[in-house]
């Protein structure tokens, strides 16, 4: 009776050893490769620290006004550009500035990182099954996985700084423009393929003139979503070193300062308002283009 009331276990000492075979074995990776691993992500880096630097030492009205472009230019809506603008002076009149392109920096390049790599995952998850079947469970993992727990590896390999912050972004933050990739190809009419084969047309062509195009509106989805997950992780990868407005909100926690925690968590707010507003405009204008070329 006790033995189906005690669930069976492969004992203390048992566990005791293969956490401490685990343990032991990654920290011998880690002295052994941590360094090559290191010099590997130097270049990233050097192109986060310049990218920053570019941001913070620039002059404010050229930041807003190439940022106001940007907006116009991804939604064609003026009373967007108008509160894309005066949000960001409101940031910079709070005394927010260096903090907020500190983190406009970590978080453009954590969605460009996502772009490059998960883009062409999600085109293979679309084109074959089987990658799809492996990689599934592997997002999965990704997305619910508690942050801390890859924190840990991560730290131990690369110690605390820009890259790993960058790192644990990205692992957060990548799932969704790879399930999303690979949903649009999906969805993309057959027939359409079908007739760009007919002609002659090469895989490569197909996916690029008309498989690529057409899941555009769905991609930019999973970028919405992704720009949303990285803005998540501000103040979690202020606490390994990431600068920017996660800083002070981990400040305000440590001393209570009530004011000093709202204001920045508002700032990062606006940043989630305003990237969220120009994708969805931009995923609309293209879905609109979408659907001329269906017809």
């Amino acid at each position: 009776m006790e033995y189906l009331i005690n669930f069976p276990s492969l004992g203390r000492e048992t566990l005791r050893d293969l956490k401490k075979g685990v343990d032991s074995s990654f920290k011998d990776f880690s002295r052994s490769y941590g360094e090559g691993i290191e010099n590997f992500f130097d270049p990233l880096l050097q192109f986060l620290v310049f990218f920053e630097k570019l941001l913070i030492n620039s002059p404010w009205l050229i930041i807003i006004g190439i940022i106001a472009f940007l907006t116009w230019k991804a939604s064609q809506k003026l009373s967007l550009v108008f509160g894309t603008i005066l949000a960001f002076i409101i940031i910079g009149l709070f005394g927010m500035w260096e903090d907020t392109m500190s983190t406009l920096a970590i978080i453009s390049v954590a969605t460009l990182l996502c772009l490059l790599i998960g883009t062409p995952f999600g085109i293979l998850m679309a084109k074959s099954n089987r990658v799809s079947l492996v990689m599934s469970p592997v997002l999965d993992t990704m997305q619910t996985i508690p942050t801390f727990v890859y924190l840990i590896p991560i730290i131990m390999l690369l110690g605390i700084g820009k890259v790993p912050g960058l790192i644990a972004v990205c692992i957060y933050a990548i799932p969704p423009i790879v399930r999303l990739t690979n949903l649009g190809i999906r969805e993309v009419n057959a027939k359409l393929i079908e007739a760009g084969k007919a002609l002659g047309v090469s895989k490569f062509v197909i996916l690029y003139k008309i498989e690529f195009p057409l899941a555009l509106p769905s991609i930019m989805t999973g970028v919405n979503q992704t720009i949303m997950m990285s803005l998540s992780m501000v103040v979690i990868a202020s606490m390994i070193g990431v600068s920017g407005l996660g800083v002070p909100i981990l400040r305000s926690i440590s001393n209570q300062y009530l004011a000093l925690g709202v204001m920045n968590g508002l700032a990062i707010v606006a940043l989630a308002i305003i990237f969220d507003r120009i994708s969805q405009h931009y995923a609309r204008r293209m879905q609109k283009h979408k659907d001329v070329m269906k017809k």
